[in-house]
């Protein structure tokens, strides 16, 4: 089996790579820094891994090594809570998706042979953003910024089954591993100073790394797998109670909130999606009979600190 991948580098990218390697799957890896890529995967360690640049939303010759390619899993796209939200910001997060997918489907669509299934990246941003809330696969989309990026996005991957070709939407929730947003958060509790972002009230619906991976995998291999699946565990909590399970797993007081107006000093309406969260439940998902690893936070925040 052939994998082509797009965003391989990220936090879930990586980690990707690393288990079709050890299953001895070949991996194409599309990297818009190829110099960065052959650091993260080196030749000693990944000899199944080949790398190509490219630049999203470009045509260019780098779509021609989709032929022959048995999968693709597109996870490109511009980080979202990395800084502030100005009209140029949000237009980088809109273009790299949007753009993004829709050359990864021109590709797919011209090529012989093509592939049988295209795995591409959402979020769950796209219902909105609500305390009160219960959000399924067959909820409607928000109106927020997010929910537009989330809906043009997926509007982009959908075109790939004119080509007959397989696709699996997956709305990634808040990915939990070493890195990634948990990353962000431990050091203030390592400093005996963490606590709830906001209000603590809001829905945090995350999933564990190892099981986003093992769902993208099972979305390549299980033909009968079509269609948008919530990549959520089915457990979500809300903020307080992450800080809680945080501070009891690495032994530590979890009781200085982060104050709102500190979040948005940093973010701007970035901040949104922290401060008010959505509660998401993977419905498709576990119909689909995904068997969970870490189903539980506190089963995967112990796996992740110990």
């Amino acid at each position: 089996m052939k994998v082509v991948i797009t965003g391989a580098t990220g936090f879930v990218g990586s980690r990707l790579v690393k288990r079709l390697q050890d299953e001895g799957k070949r991996v194409l890896v599309l990297s818009r820094n190829t110099n960065s890529a052959h650091k993260v995967f080196s030749s000693q360690v990944f000899p199944n891994v080949e790398i190509m640049g490219y630049t999203p939303g470009v045509s260019g010759a780098w779509q021609d090594t989709i032929a022959g390619c048995d999968g693709v899993v597109n996870l490109a796209g511009e980080p979202i809570a990395e800084e502030r939200w100005t009209p140029e910001r949000k237009q980088a997060i809109l273009n790299s998706r949007k753009l993004g997918t829709q050359k990864i489907v021109e590709a797919i669509a011209k090529a012989n042979p093509k592939p049988t299934v295209l795995v591409n990246a959402s979020a769950i941003g796209y219902y909105g953003t609500s305390e009160t809330a219960t959000f399924d696969e067959n909820s409607p989309s928000g109106q927020d910024f997010l929910a537009q990026v989330c809906q043009e996005w997926e509007a982009e991957a959908q075109k790939v089954t004119d080509a007959n070709v397989r696709l699996v939407i997956l709305r990634f929730g808040i990915v939990l591993g070493h890195g990634g947003a948990l990353g962000k958060m431990i050091t203030p509790f390592k400093l005996f100073a963490g606590g709830p972002i906001g209000s603590g009230r809001q829905w945090f619906s995350w999933i564990h790394i190892d099981d986003i991976v093992n769902l993208i995998l099972q979305a390549l291999t299980k033909p009968n797998m079509q269609g948008t699946y919530n990549a959520t565990a089915p457990n979500p909590v809300r903020m307080a109670d992450l800080s809680t399970t945080m501070g009891q797993v690495m032994n530590r007081p979890s009781w200085l909130p982060v104050p709102s107006f500190a979040l948005e000093a940093m973010l701007g309406d970035g901040a949104i999606m922290v401060l008010e969260g959505q509660k998401v439940i993977p419905q498709r998902t576990q119909s689909s009979g995904f068997q969970y690893q870490y189903p539980n936070l506190q089963s995967a925040l112990t796996e992740i600190f110990n």
